[in-house]
C-alpha cells in the first residue's frame, strides 16, 4: 500500500471516505511507524516520512472506519537524557477517538526495560509488546444530533450530580440487563426518569476517557474503578459501551449525551490531563513515554531520568510545551464541539497551573481556555490544589472558573459536630465572598459539597471514625486519615435506635446546609438513597459492590430519597437560595430589612463576641426574598418568600426566639431535620414567639405576614 503525504493537522486519523490522514507529534523522534492490525492481529508497517513543524503524517488510501492501528517511535534510548524511545513498544495514538479496550499485562512486558533492579530503566528491553497493547480505532466520526445543543444552564440555577458511568446503573433491574453499567444504561428511561425526579439539572460523571489500569492492581485482581489513570484523552472508554469496542462507544457516548440533554440535565466530564497511566520511570510505556518523553511530561531539570510529580502517580503532563497545551485542548474542544459536553471538572488543577514551579494563574492554559470562543462559554470546574508545594490554591481561580470548595467541605462537615467557629460557618454557607469576590466572581463560583467519590459516602461519614480500606489490599495505609467524620458512639453499624436515629438526622442536616447554601450544590451520587461503601474511603479500585450503587432500598434509603427530592423541589422554586449574587447585610430594593441578618438564640443581632466565641454552636439567618437585586431572563424582578433557618449544632435542644416584628409578624414552619416528615404549614409561629429547634438539626420557617 502507497502511503500518500497528506497533511500534518488535525492530529490523530482523519477518514474523509476514501481514505484515512494519519498524523503524530514527536519531536523528538527519528522516524516513525503506522502499524496496521488486521483481525486476527497481523501487523503491517508502513514508515510515515513527511515530517511538519516536528508532526509526522500521511495518508493511506483505501482505509477507512474499523482500522485497528498503533505506532512504532524510532529514536535514542537515552533515559538519562530523559529519551526513551523503543520501536520494540507498540504505541497508542494520544489523538485516537476509540481504543479498544484495556491493556492485557499478561500478554508482553509492557516495560521499556528488562524488569529487575531500581537501575533497570536504564537498559532497553526489545521484547515486543504489541499483543499486550489495545489497539486504536480510525472512525466514522457522523452522528445525527436532531438539533441537539448545549443547554446552558445558568450556574446559580444548577445542582450537579457526581456520579459514575458504570456504578449508577450496574445494579439497577429497571434497566436492561445487557445495557447495566454502560453510556446506554444511563441514557436509559429508567435511569433518566430516576434523574428527572430527583430534580438534578447536571451529572458530573467520573472520568470517561479511555483508562489503562496500573499493573499492581491487575496482579491483585482490581482495576481502577475511578478512572484517573487516561490514556487516551480523545476516546471514551470502551468498557463503558454495551454496543462495541471497534468505534461503537463513540455513537454511544454521543447518544448518551443527547438522551441528558432531552431529559433536561447537562453533561460535565471529570478530566485528568495532570498525569497519565504511565507512571513514573519505571512504568509501563503505553503511548507518551514512548512517542516523545520529553515533550509530553515533566522531568527534573538537573536529572531527566525522573519526573517531576505534582500528582502523586508517579508523572506530570507537560502543559507548558505548546503541543501538549494543543493536545489539551484538542481534547476539551472535541468533547464540547462534536461531542456536546457541557462542561469540565479539572483533577488537580493546579497542576496544570504551574508555568515552572509555581502556580500562576495567568499561565498559558488559562489564556488560551478563555480567549477560545466555545470553552470560555462552557462550564469550567477545578479541583484547586494537587500534592506539589503550594499546590492547595482555593479561592484563587481566574474569572471563568468555579472551584471545589474544599474550605465548604471542612467547615459544614466541623460544624455539625461542633468543632468549629459559627463564623466560619456563615461565610460558606453564604457562599465564600472572602474566596471568591474580590476579583469579580459570583456565589456561583463556589461549588459547595459535603462528600465527594474521594472520601467517605455522606452514610459512612456519620458511621465510622477511621476508614476501613482492608479491600484496596494495601494495608489500609491508602486513603484519607483525617475525614472529620465522626461516628456518633460506635465504630460502624448498628442495631441501636438511637444512634441510628441521629446519624440519619445528621445525614438529613448535611443535605439540607448544602442545599440551601448560597453557590453551586454538588451532591455525591449515592448520598440520598444512604449509600455506603462500609467504611472504604478510598474506592478508586473496588470496582464491585462495594462502588457500585444498591437499588434494593430499604426504610432508611426511601426516607433519605424523599427527603433530598423534597429539598431539592424547594431550592428551585426559592430563588433567595440560588442567588446570583452575594449577600450585603443591607437593603437596597427599599423592602424594609437587609436581605441577610444572623441573630443568636434569644433573636437579638450576632455580635463580634458572639462571631469570635468558639462556643456558639447555635445561630439562626433571615433572608429577604424581596431583596434580591438581579432580574429575570426576561427582565422581570425576581421576588421570593422571607425565611428564618434556625442551625442548632449542640447536643441539647435549643428554644430560639425569633427575632423582632420588623422582619416579619408571623412565620410557618417549612421543613425540620429532625421531623422531616413535618409538613410545611404544620405549626405558625409570631415573631418573638420561641421554636424549640431539637439538637443536632435545623428548621426553616417561611414568613407568611
Amino acid at each position: 500500500m502507497n502511503v500518500w503525504p497528506g497533511k500534518p493537522f488535525p492530529l490523530g486519523p482523519r477518514w474523509d471516505g476514501e481514505g484515512t490522514n494519519f498524523s503524530l507529534f514527536a519531536e523528538h523522534a527519528e522516524r516513525v511507524e503506522l502499524c496496521l492490525f488486521d483481525a486476527e492481529d497481523r501487523e503491517t508497517r508502513h514508515e510515515l516520512t513527511e515530517r511538519t513543524a516536528f508532526i509526522w503524517h500521511g495518508y493511506l488510501p483505501g482505509v477507512g472506519p474499523g482500522q485497528r492501528y498503533g505506532y512504532r517511535v524510532h529514536g535514542r534510548w537515552a533515559p538519562e537524557r530523559g529519551h526513551r524511545f523503543n520501536p520494540a513498544k507498540l504505541l497508542i495514538d494520544p489523538c485516537a477517538k476509540a481504543i479498544e479496550g484495556p491493556v492485557h499485562w499478561d500478554r508482553g512486558n509492557t516495560l521499556p526495560y528488562p524488569p529487575g533492579g531500581a537501575d533497570a530503566d536504564l537498559e532497553r528491553d526489545d521484547d515486543d509488546d504489541a499483543a499486550a497493547i489495545p489497539k486504536a480505532i480510525v472512525i466514522d466520526e457522523s452522528f445525527d444530533w436532531e438539533g441537539d445543543r448545549h443547554l446552558e444552564t445558568p450556574w446559580h440555577e444548577t445542582v450537579i450530580y457526581e456520579v459514575h458511568v458504570k456504578g449508577f446503573t450496574r445494579q439497577l433491574d429497571s434497566v436492561r440487563e445487557d445495557l447495566r453499567g454502560t453510556y446506554a444504561g444511563l441514557a436509559s428511561e429508567p435511569a433518566l426518569a430516576y434523574l428527572q425526579e430527583l430534580g438534578v439539572t447536571a451529572v458530573e460523571l467520573l472520568p470517561i476517557h479511555h483508562i489503562a489500569d496500573e499493573y499492581h492492581l491487575a496482579t491483585k485482581g482490581l482495576s481502577n474503578y475511578w478512572g484517573y489513570s487516561s490514556i487516551g484523552y480523545l476516546a471514551p472508554h470502551a468498557g463503558y459501551s454495551a454496543t462495541g469496542t471497534t468505534g461503537d462507544q463513540v455513537r454511544e457516548f454521543k447518544g448518551m449525551v443527547k438522551a441528558l440533554h432531552r431529559a433536561g440535565i447537562e453533561v460535565i466530564l471529570d478530566v485528568v490531563y495532570n498525569h497519565t497511566a504511565e507512571g513514573n520511570e519505571l512504568g509501563p510505556m503505553l503511548s507518551f513515554k514512548g512517542i516523545d518523553n520529553l515533550s509530553y511530561y515533566r522531568t527534573l531539570p538537573t536529572n531527566p531520568r525522573y519526573y517531576v510529580d505534582y500528582t502523586g502517580t508517579g508523572n506530570s503532563l507537560n502543559p507548558v510545551h505548546p503541543s501538549v497545551l494543543r493536545l489539551i485542548m484538542d481534547s476539551l474542544r472535541y468533547f464540547a464541539i462534536e461531542c456536546h459536553v457541557d462542561g469540565f471538572r479539572f483533577d488537580l488543577a493546579s497542576a496544570l497551573a504551574r508555568e515552572l514551579h509555581e502556580v500562576d494563574r495567568l499561565s498559558a492554559f488559562f489564556d488560551i481556555i478563555h480567549q477560545d470562543p466555545i470553552l470560555s462559554q462552557v462550564k469550567l470546574i477545578a479541583e484547586p490544589w494537587d500534592v506539589g508545594e503550594g499546590g492547595y490554591q482555593v479561592g484563587n481561580f481566574p474569572v471563568l472558573w468555579t472551584e471545589w470548595n474544599g474550605m465548604y467541605r471542612d467547615t459544614m462537615r466541623d460544624f455539625w459536630r461542633g468543632e468549629t467557629a459559627v463564623a466560619e460557618f456563615a461565610s460558606r454557607f453564604t457562599g465564600s465572598s472572602d474566596l471568591y469576590q474580590r476579583d469579580g466572581r459570583r456565589p456561583s463560583a463556589s461549588i459547595n459539597f459535603v462528600t465527594a467519590h474521594d472520601g467517605f459516602t455522606l452514610r459512612d461519614l456519620v458511621t465510622y471514625n477511621e476508614k476501613h480500606n482492608e479491600a484496596n489490599l494495601e494495608g489500609n495505609r491508602d486513603g484519607d486519615n483525617h475525614n472529620r467524620s465522626w461516628n456518633h458512639g460506635v465504630e460502624g453499624e448498628t442495631d441501636d435506635p438511637a444512634i441510628n436515629e441521629l446519624r440519619e438526622r445528621q445525614q438529613r442536616n448535611f443535605l439540607a446546609t448544602l442545599l440551601l447554601s448560597q453557590g453551586v450544590p454538588m451532591l455525591l451520587g449515592g448520598d440520598e438513597l444512604a449509600r455506603t461503601q462500609r467504611g472504604n474511603n478510598n474506592g478508586y479500585c473496588q470496582d464491585n459492590e462495594i462502588s457500585w450503587f444498591d437499588w434494593r432500598l430499604d426504610g432508611r434509603a426511601e426516607r433519605q430519597l424523599s427527603f433530598t427530592k423534597r429539598l431539592i423541589d424547594f431550592r428551585s422554586r426559592h430563588p433567595v437560595f440560588r442567588r446570583a449574587d452575594f449577600l450585603r447585610g443591607e437593603e437596597t430594593l427599599g423592602s424594609g430589612s437587609p436581605d441577610v441578618w444572623w441573630f443568636r438564640p434569644d433573636g437579638r443581632k450576632m455580635r463580634q463576641r458572639n462571631w469570635q466565641a468558639g462556643d456558639t454552636h447555635a445561630l439562626g439567618v433571615f433572608l429577604n426574598g424581596a431583596e434580591i437585586p438581579t432580574v429575570s431572563a426576561q427582565g422581570a424582578p425576581v421576588l421570593d418568600d422571607t425565611f428564618l433557618i434556625l442551625f442548632n449544632a449542640f447536643e441539647a435542644a435549643v428554644v430560639f426566639t425569633l427575632p423582632a416584628v420588623s422582619f416579619g409578624r408571623r412565620w410557618a414552619h417549612e421543613l425540620s431535620t429532625a421531623e422531616p416528615e413535618r409538613e410545611a404549614g404544620a405549626d405558625v409561629f409570631p415573631a418573638r414567639g420561641v421554636v424549640p429547634v431539637e439538637g443536632r438539626s435545623l428548621v426553616v420557617l417561611r414568613r407568611i405576614a
